[in-house]
């Protein structure tokens, strides 16, 4: 019997100490701070996640360290709070403000995240825990920036250029007009004499469809979000935009539906295989549309030069009748049935067929091929944002990677992609946005609102706030 009763408490005692060594085992809970990335501000977002079976914790508390100061940000069993959303049933995220003005005690300078957790074991045997920091900076101070060129005046679809200074030199800076941005571009690319890092020039636009009175400031922004700004501009000048009908027909759709659905598998319509085309053709003319405006843009804000690479006007296709202007608003009709909408952004020009398509300034070929409602199209970066479209071509005389200079023939006039008849397509663009051509084609445009300023950005002031 005393053998028997021995014989169950050695495999009760086996037992315990395998499930407390099994406990031992068990995964601690995981922890990641996710925000910040590497800097604190004013103002910002603490993202902290944290997993465990079932998302249970004994405890959880999250400090920021300075100086030789622990400073509570967050914990379970009460104080400071925080918004906490269940990712799913192992993951909890805790979000709160994080910055000088939701933690006044923060300073300027190095500091330490901290988080920690405890969660229980395999039969509540062990309490298993984990500790995850994270090193951050924290800046107080904004950016300062100065605008330094003068006369500034913008028209509406119409593009601007502005000269400043953005300090520390680092910082990420541009024009703002609305809530669309336009980087700026060290002053030395354009040809500004002096290697300060902190002189920059910025292309700018006001679209055709953003309202006169968005605002259009100068930025500066840090690591931390700390931003300072300025305004600028004169004066903003509405340009009334032209309305035009225009009238389908069965012969155009059938002729331009099919080549262009052909090239454009990512609209997945399938070639119609009867005469009724007019629903592919709205797919082309809107969905279509947009998707190559986001190629466009994906095209002339990922690949750019920092330098500026043009001189002078722009080249306006010789001789040639202007069939569209920019910003058309133009009304579609079928059979006498109103049945589509949709903004013309470029000039189409035509003089005979075939004819010869120059570059309009000097650049690098960024396109040379098929894209959408464009046909045949080739993109040239003129550098700091600036870029050139031609579309419908029938042939090309460059290819990608191309250096080319201006009034260097680059292809030939044609009427692929939505085209009614042979002619060119075509328009600007500043930061992948279609703005008016015109000021581009004119010399005193171009010797005022760029080559003045660039001259006189010498000597410039110290920034202010």
């Amino acid at each position: 019997m005393f053998r028997w009763l021995a014989t169950l408490v050695l495999i009760a005692a086996v037992a315990a100490g395998g499930a407390y060594y099994v406990a031992g085992r068990s995964t601690p809970p995981r922890l990641t701070i996710d925000k910040p990335d590497k800097f604190i501000g004013q103002s910002g977002t603490l993202d902290v996640t944290a997993e465990a079976p079932a998302a249970r914790f004994t405890s959880l508390t999250i400090d920021v360290e300075q100086n030789g100061r622990s400073i509570p940000l967050f914990t379970l069993l009460g104080g400071p709070t925080a918004t906490i959303t269940q990712v799913d049933p192992n993951r909890l995220r805790i979000s709160r403000p994080f910055g000088k003005q939701t933690v006044p005690e923060l300073q300027s300078g190095a500091a330490r995240i901290v988080v920690t957790a405890t969660r229980l074991s395999f039969l509540n045997l062990r309490k298993l825990s984990s500790r995850m920091t994270k090193d951050v900076q924290v800046r107080l101070e904004p950016p300062r920036v100065a605008v330094l060129s003068t006369h500034h005046y913008v028209n509406h679809g119409g593009s601007e250029m502005v000269v400043y200074r953005a300090a520390p030199a680092d910082v990420r800076s541009g024009v703002r007009v609305g809530n669309v941005e336009y980087p700026g571009f060290p002053a030395s690319g354009a040809g500004v004499p002096g290697t300060d890092p902190a002189l920059k020039v910025a292309f700018f636009a006001l679209l055709h469809d953003q309202d006169l009175n968005a605002p259009i400031v100068v930025f500066a922004q840090d690591e931390a979000d700390n931003q300072a700004k300025a305004t600028f501009v004169d004066n903003v000048f509405e340009k009334p935009f032209k309305r035009s009908k225009i009238e389908l027909d069965d012969k155009f759709l059938q002729r331009v539906v099919p080549e262009i659905l052909e090239h454009s598998p990512e609209l997945k319509v399938a070639a119609p295989t009867g005469d009724d085309v007019l629903p592919a053709f709205l797919k082309i003319n809107g969905q279509l549309r947009q998707m190559n405006a986001d190629r466009i843009a994906a095209l002339t804000t990922s690949k750019v030069s920092p330098s500026r690479l043009w001189d002078g006007p722009f080249v306006q296709l010789g001789n040639s009748q202007v069939e569209a202007s920019f910003a058309d608003h133009r009304t579609y009709f079928y059979k006498g049935q109103e049945v589509d909408r949709q903004v013309h952004l470029g000039f189409d020009l035509a003089v005979t067929s075939r004819i010869a398509v120059v570059a309009a300034n000097a650049g690098q070929v960024l396109n040379a091929s098929w894209l959408g409602i464009y046909g045949n199209c080739i993109i040239i970066d003129h550098g700091m944002g600036v870029a050139s479209l031609y579309g419908h071509l029938s042939s090309f005389d460059v290819k990608v990677g191309d250096t080319v200079t201006k009034g260097q023939t680059i292809g030939r006039s044609g009427m692929t992609g939505l085209a009614g008849g042979d002619h060119l397509h075509f328009t600007m663009l500043v930061n992948g946005h279609p703005v008016n051509p015109v000021e581009w084609w004119d010399a005193h445009w171009v010797q005022d609102r760029v080559d003045r300023k660039l001259r006189e950005a010498g000597a410039a002031p110290t920034p202010t706030r």
